[in-house]
């Protein structure tokens, strides 16, 4: 029999914000344990909890991001359980009238192409202390700094069909969500976290089996490989005509594998009711429809507006807005007068350079003009190696040695800021470092003749039919050149002088 598998995910991010969900305790991450807590997160009696206006927008911004009806009337609730990590033996979260619900992600699977998730809810919550097994010997640490953070959990429906498409979710989920500001999405400090609940069904099939849920998944590999476990247990137990227990599962990243921990809850077992000591939170449809206005340009949209309004192709574009930084920082190299796909390719294909400028200028100890800021000289590099590139003041090599000079002292390009346009800007700089392409057909010439000169048996062969030697010849011009003449010039010029 044919099976497939069907996999919804609950992501739990952290909202940036200064301040934890219902206190004003520092949500600050690796501060020393224990000492960003009061009466309020710790769950002492008495103490009453204050919304955090902030991570209430942050999660009505999350919500429109991802499509999302954000109802302006919701509710805080209880959710009860009993863990050393809980210390009111409840979480405040959101059931029954959640902040939002309906929204949809478009996603591009590996095997399925574009495909659309459906979004099941969106509410608010605080964060859990976290425990740690292994700082004590046979006992649990509990380090309560994280207790009261505050949350979003956005759940998806079971539109996912196979490890990898929850991989290319949750990477599509992420961009979103840093595309809007609402969270770094660190996995490695735990401000984005996964669990997915998967089962399988004969293959055409509408019925949801089964299922369990799959927990402690700390990269998107990591939810990949656990969910790739997981499904083949699945199929080879039921393959035995053995029945599936509806478990929670964690995932172990050491071994790749996927244990048991205990039966999975259901709603009731949490015994949820309205939380007594927090009011319906109300938001007016004026400042709904504010914080609405205020959202960036999402990612799907600029990558097909950065296609049609600038040529690139679809895997440029792509890559270019990848992150909503990187994306404008084009934009801002492109309106210096730098050419589209040229600034494209320099972008995309000098990251490292490119980086360690950007890195050197942002440093606290480089201090720039305070007309200036680190994203005007970071662009004014790329604009200018682009133009002087097009242009032929220099080759590629060239402009990559400008731009390992801009790295190392960027002071240079900084000084160099009020001579011009890029251009003129670039032209300078590497009048300074000798390294302008020459042009000059004359001086050109003189090069090839001495090449030729220096090389008869190769001039022979090439003569004699071996026209691949065509490029060991130009090679040997443009390091007789030390790298300056220009290629396209060196080319014409040799294949005169060889069929003359």
């Amino acid at each position: 029999m044919s099976w497939e598998t069907v996999v919804g995910l609950e992501v739990h991010v952290q909202l940036l914000t200064a301040t934890k969900m219902f206190c004003a305790c520092s949500a600050k991450f690796g501060d020393p344990p224990n000492t960003n807590v009061c009466p309020v997160c710790l769950g002492l009696p008495g103490a009453l909890p204050v919304p955090n206006e902030q991570a209430v927008r942050l999660a009505v911004r999350a919500a429109f991001a991802l499509g999302c009806t954000v109802h302006p009337r919701s509710i805080f609730a209880r959710k009860n359980y009993f863990y050393p990590d809980l210390p009111k033996g409840y979480q405040i979260s959101q059931f029954e009238e959640p902040l939002a619900t309906g929204g949809a992600l478009e996603v591009v699977s590996p095997e399925r192409g574009p495909i659309t998730v459906r979004i099941k809810r969106l509410h608010v919550e605080e964060d859990a202390a976290k425990s740690f097994h292994d700082r004590v010997p046979g006992m649990t640490a509990v380090d309560f700094n994280r207790s009261g953070v505050p949350l979003v959990e956005i759940v998806s429906e079971p539109d996912l069909r196979s490890p990898q498409e929850a991989r290319a979710y949750l990477t599509t989920l992420k961009q979103v969500l840093r595309y809007v500001d609402v969270s770094d999405c660190n996995m490695e400090e735990g401000s984005l976290r996964v669990d997915a609940n998967l089962s399988i069904r004969p293959a055409g099939s509408s019925e949801l089996r089964t299922r369990t849920e799959v927990k402690n998944m700390n990269s998107f590999s990591g939810v990949e490989r656990a969910l790739t476990f997981e499904r083949d247990r699945q199929l080879a137990a039921t393959e035995r005509g053995e029945a599936i227990e509806q478990r929670t599962m964690l995932f172990d990243a050491a071994s790749g594998e996927v244990r048991p921990t205990r039966s999975k809850e259901e709603s009731h077992d949490y015994r949820y009711f309205p939380e007594p000591d927090i009011p319906p939170l109300v938001l007016s449809e004026s400042w709904l429809g504010a914080e609405r206005a205020e959202l960036p340009e999402l990612p799907a949209a600029k990558r097909e507006r950065f296609e049609s309004r600038y040529g690139l192709t679809r895997y440029e574009a792509g890559v270019l807005t990848a992150e909503r930084e990187q994306a404008d920082l084009y934009e801002m190299a492109v309106a210096k007068g730098g050419s589209p796909k040229s600034v494209a390719t320099w972008m995309m294909n000098e990251v490292d350079r490119l980086q360690a400028v950007y890195q050197r200028v942002s440093a606290p100890v480089f201090k720039l003009p305070s007309r200036l800021s680190s994203a005007e000289v970071f662009v004014t590099a790329i604009a200018a190696v682009s133009q002087s590139v097009e242009a032929g003041d220099l080759n590629r090599a060239g402009g990559r040695q400008l731009l390992e000079e801009i790295a190392a002292k960027p002071e240079r390009l900084v000084e160099s800021l009020t001579a011009g346009e890029p251009r003129a800007i670039a032209v300078r700089l590497a009048k300074l470092l000798g390294i302008l392409q020459v042009s000059d057909t004359g001086e050109i010439d003189g090069w090839v003749r001495e090449t030729l000169a220096a090389h008869p048996a190769e001039v022979a062969r090439y003569r004699a039919g071996e026209t691949r030697l065509l490029g060991f010849l130009v090679g040997q011009v443009l390091k007789r050149s030390k790298g300056k003449a220009d290629p396209k010039l060196v080319n014409a010029a040799l294949i005169t002088a060889l069929n003359s």
